[in-house]
């Protein structure tokens, strides 16, 4: 037989045996679960007593009122009606009876949880001042008389009771609302009742925003009073992840110079702390004048101060203020090329990721710590403390004190390629589109701060002008260092950097000069680089004096002499159009 007709033979003996199998009769095993089934799929209903109102439908099949009528899926309905009143019942899961329990357990839990907060003292003035909280934090759909009156009635619970409402993190925003809208004179109130709790509120997760709204909306009274708490333990409170920030953001904004004084002693040891003298009035934080003072105290102050900087240093804290400071002052008592020198560079140099060298930059006392350090070190290490910037060069440009740093990269910086790659793409705005970046570059022109790196190759000497006297003091000690630590000639570097910079600025005045002779600080920008860029300058004077001649009612040359007229005898002969023969 071939393997075909074998085949067809096993399927028709195989459909034979399932047709007989289908013929017999189920075991009465079978027959008791099959009945088993239908009774737990079937609804079953009582008769409806004779005093029940009937439901009949209009359109009934037979059976009279009242009577029961098998549906043919198992349901029961009355009088016939097509539709089974009672759809036919479904035997409940075991998940769903396990969510019926649980949400069962959910609600018994929130009724004890709000059982437990309203035996709690207070919890119906809490539950009050919150209401009253929620009409005054929209300010805009509050009137000013009913501001008043919520406002008087908040601070007639809270009086006598702001302890108990500060450490919960519900309770304190009403006290800060309180804080804002309330007078001075129950602002006092608060701060008086607060009093000897103020570092326990720093350390609070909650409170210290409390903190903050009182020195904020306070005023110089309530500052004094709260400051000279935190004597004595500024190191604790610098290492709490709580208080650190709260305490640094009070030391570097409203604290008063004896009192930030008070508190960046204490990083010189332990007897600072614990040790105070009467002569508030002459306390100094400059360490210089400390080790003076103490000769014989220098190397366990100098090691103390270096450990607290490692400490943080280690853990990546490295944004406070009060931590740039205490590094400042540990610089400028380490002899360079000394040990303490050296070992302080190597810190410097051990931050991977660089957050260290970047956040020093944003803060006055860190911005001048990395003008010495660059000035300080090796070739070798100024080319990688400058790398550490690569991507941020517009927020130092931005900054009022990260730009001096850009500056002193001019003055120190031997290998003026790297310099000039590193910092004049994102300085002149190279990845920008040609329209974006001449507003940019406008931008920075007309902004007497952002200016600065933009025209300082171009300014010569004499920079006043230009530069504030912090600038200038940081730029005249960096170049005394320059003349033993750098090996180029400062008027080559220069050159070489202005190579580098006059082509893009050329460029840009070509193509904005309508723009710049409408402003003074535009026309500063034209005379400078004009008179000090090299290359092709024909068509920048060309563009200059084509404006200054094409539209005389606006920019023309009565226009551009108003804006010039203050200005250098050569300053008004480029902006007015009268340079070159043009």
């Amino acid at each position: 037989m071939s393997g075909i007709k074998r085949a067809v033979q096993c399927t028709q003996d195989n459909a034979r045996k399932r047709s007989k199998l289908k013929k017999l009769s189920p075991t009465p095993h079978g027959r008791q679960l099959n009945e088993a089934k239908q009774v737990k799929t079937q609804a079953v209903r009582k008769p409806f007593d004779s005093d029940t109102q009937s439901l009949s439908p209009k359109n009934s099949q037979s059976g009279a009122p009242g009577e029961e009528v098998q549906h043919q899926n198992g349901g029961t309905f009355i009088d016939g009606s097509n539709r089974p009143l009672i759809a036919p019942l479904k035997a409940a899961s075991p998940g769903m009876r396990g969510q019926a329990m649980s949400n069962d357990i959910n609600i018994k839990q929130k009724l004890l949880a709000r059982q437990r907060k309203l035996a709690k003292p207070n919890s119906d003035l809490i539950v009050r001042t919150k209401k009253i909280w929620e009409r005054l934090r929209l300010k805009s759909h509050v009137t000013r008389e009913e501001r008043e009156q919520l406002v008087t009635e908040l601070y007639s619970i809270i009086t006598g009771r702001v302890n108990e409402f500060v450490f919960k993190h519900d309770a304190v925003r009403v006290i800060q609302t309180a804080l804002k809208y309330g007078t001075a004179k129950q602002r006092k109130a608060i701060a008086v009742e607060l009093k000897g709790t103020y570092r326990e509120l720093a350390e609070s997760k909650y409170g210290k925003f409390l903190l903050a709204k009182l020195v904020v909306h306070g005023n110089s009274e309530i500052r004094n009073m709260i400051i000279p708490e935190f004597y004595g333990n500024v190191g604790k409170l610098m290492r709490h992840p709580e208080a650190s920030w709260i305490l640094d953001d009070i030391y570097r904004i409203t604290a008063t110079s004896l009192q930030r004084n008070m508190l960046l002693r204490e990083w010189y040891g332990p007897e600072f702390a614990l040790f105070k003298t009467d002569a508030a009035a002459q306390l100094t934080a400059q360490l210089s004048q400390i080790l003076e003072e103490t000769p014989e105290k220098r190397n366990p102050i100098m090691q103390h101060l270096f450990g607290s900087i490692n400490q943080f240093i280690q853990k990546k804290t490295t944004g406070f203020t009060m931590l740039h400071d205490a590094m400042l002052q540990y610089f400028l008592n380490a002899k360079p090329g000394s040990a303490e020198a050296t070992e302080f560079m190597e810190l410097l140099k051990g931050d991977e990721d660089g957050s260290l060298v970047k956040n020093l930059a944003f803060t006055k006392s860190g911005s001048r710590l990395m003008c010495l350090v660059l000035a300080y070190s090796n070739a070798k290490d100024r080319k990688s403390f400058l790398r550490i910037y690569r991507g941020m060069i517009s927020m130092l440009v931005e900054d009022v004190h990260a730009r001096t740093i850009i500056l002193v990269a001019y003055e120190v910086i031997d290998d003026t390629k790297l310099t000039a790659k590193l910092i004049f793409p994102e300085l002149f705005g190279e990845s920008l589109p040609e329209a974006e970046r001449r507003d940019y570059l406008l931008r920075r022109v007309n902004d007497v701060s952002h200016r600065i790196p933009l025209l300082y190759l171009f300014g010569g000497e004499k920079l006043s002008w230009l530069l504030g006297s912090v600038d200038e003091e940081i730029l005249e000690e960096v170049c005394r260092i320059r003349s033993w630590t750098s090996k180029k000639d400062p008027t080559v570097r220069r050159n070489e950097l202005i190579n580098a910079a006059s082509l893009p600025m050329l460029h840009f005045i070509a193509s904005t000069a309508e723009s710049l002779v409408a402003t003074s600080s535009g026309c500063r920008c034209i005379t400078e680089v004009l008179f000090s860029a090299h290359g092709d300058k024909k068509p920048a004077l060309k563009a200059v004096a084509a404006t200054v001649r094409s539209k005389p009612g606006k920019h023309g040359y009565a226009k551009c002499w108003t804006h010039v007229k203050g200005f250098s005898t050569r300053t008004k002969s480029v902006c007015c159009g009268r340079v070159g023969g043009s």
